[in-house]
């Protein structure tokens, strides 16, 4: 790997742990211009794509999870994609994973790989630990 690619996958790294310190934790979703491509795909979403996408996610976080903090635990780069291994932790104030809320505390960890072009997110995908956060919210699995 060269040192400019390297120097490229740092980079992406460290905006990747600022997507979830400034964004997620923030929450600062006037930021995501900052961040994300005009062009780009959230997996998680069903919307047509586009930075909308990312902030509806945001959002929805927002409205499921009240004083969620999210931290980066590891990231792995190379070249363009990043894997983040990250966690998870909030109060349970919205529908989260078809459970209504219930006020509990929770935690789960994620692993998301995210795609960059020209130092901004063009794709990103999450796996999270959705039984895990179901089971603390006392619903049945």
């Amino acid at each position: 790997m060269s040192t400019t690619t390297q120097s490229t996958a740092a980079q992406n790294k460290e905006t990747a742990r600022r997507f979830y310190a400034e964004l997620v934790t923030g929450p600062h979703p006037e930021l995501l211009e900052e961040f994300v491509a005009p062009d780009a795909v959230d997996e998680t979403s069903t919307g047509a794509g586009g930075i909308e996408d990312f902030r509806a996610h945001l959002a929805w976080i927002a409205e499921s999870a009240g004083d969620v903090t999210a931290t980066v635990t590891d990231a792995v780069a190379e070249d363009d994609r990043v894997v983040v291994f990250w966690r998870i932790e909030g109060t349970h104030t919205g529908e989260l994973f078809g459970v209504p809320p219930t006020g509990r505390r929770f935690s789960g960890h994620s692993v998301s790989t995210i795609t960059f072009r020209d130092g901004k997110i063009v794709r990103y995908a999450v796996l999270p630990d959705r039984l895990g956060i179901v089971q603390q919210l006392g619903a049945p699995v």
